[in-house]
Parts: structure tokens; sequence; C-alpha cells
């Protein structure tokens, strides 16, 4: 906050002003004014678990950094990843339902087919670059996201949207209520 702060009373030449619990009020008024830029001079870096179809949306944000886990180099046959592929249950088909539990039921058996698949694959000598091939999205990603404080209110606006994605909405939404709580005055207006 006082990083933020100090960038932004170089507009005003308003360093003078800077007292105990200054930070906040500044922030919050510029906010408010739409001078966000100056709060892109902090950033926050987040882990997300979730499939590669979310990531495919997240990586549309062009103002951030991403490291995400290698289909081309992790052999999820190994021991370290229990031998198995994990996949992330989309949260979209209600199993309550009779139309949801037939949907849930042919993604899972479209997910074991996937995996014996792959597993056979690496089994006959495929790299884990050329099996790859065949994973879907939904099968579970680690990717790392640095974004500045803008970005991230930008990322929020769409990704927390009812028209936004379902499973990206539902990671949007998590963060976003966390950092509520921890940085109200950057993002409780959102």
């Amino acid at each position: 906050m006082r990083t933020i702060e100090r960038a932004g009373r170089t507009c005003y030449k308003s360093e003078q002003n800077i007292s105990e619990g200054s930070a906040e009020r500044f922030i919050s008024n510029i906010i408010k004014r739409g001078h966000e830029s100056v709060i892109e001079h902090e950033k926050i870096t987040v882990r997300f678990i979730c499939d590669r179809g979310v990531t495919h949306e997240l990586v549309r944000h062009r103002l951030a950094s991403y490291s995400q886990e290698s289909t081309r180099y992790c052999n999820y046959t190994n021991d370290k990843f229990g031998n198995e592929l994990t996949f992330i249950k989309p949260c979209f088909w209600d199993e309550a339902t009779e139309d949801g539990k037939a949907k849930m039921d042919l993604w899972k058996k479209s997910m074991e087919n996937i995996e014996n698949e792959y597993n056979e694959l690496i089994r006959i000598g495929a790299k884990p670059e050329e099996a790859r091939s065949i994973l879907p999205n939904s099968l579970k990603t680690e990717i790392v996201v640095t974004m500045n404080l803008r970005s991230w209110r930008h990322f929020f606006k769409l990704r927390t949207a009812q028209a936004a994605h379902p499973q990206i909405r539902q990671i949007a939404c998590e963060l976003l209520d966390e950092l509520k709580i921890k940085l109200p005055v950057l993002f409780g207006d959102l």
C-alpha cells in the first residue's frame, strides 16, 4: 500500500501528506477517480489448480506472467503423479438430475478411457510430449499467475461476471472473495 501511495503521490507532488493510515485513503480515492494506473506498481502472484480449459481463458489476460505444469515433460504414469491422470470434475452438471447424471457418467467414462489410452501409449514407447495429444481440457493442471493489481481488477470484472464460463468464474469468485478480505481498499468495490 505504501509503495502505491508513494508512486501515486508523485503525480500530485503530495508526498508530504504521507502519514500513518494515509495509503488506504489515498488509494481508495484514486480508484474512485479511475486513476488505476497507479496500482500497477504492485502485483499479486497466485497458484491455481484447475482444468486446462480454464487456463486457456486465463492466459488471454495479456499483462501477466504464467508458469504452467507441462504435459510435454510430465509423465503421468510416474509415481510422483500417483501413476494416474487427474481430472477436474465439471461444476456445471447437476448430478441430482437425470440429465446431469447422464452427462456426468459419460464424462467419467470418457476420462477413464483417455487415462487408459494415455497409459497404453506410454507403455508402448510414446514420449509424454506425444501421448499428451489425447489429453482433454478436463486434465488437472497447476498454473502460477502474476498480475499487477490493475490487471487483477480487470480480470475479476470479466471473470466473475454471470456471462463468464462457470469453471473460471468459480476460481475467480473464490480468489476475489479472499482478496476482498485481505485487501479491501483494492478489491472491496468489485
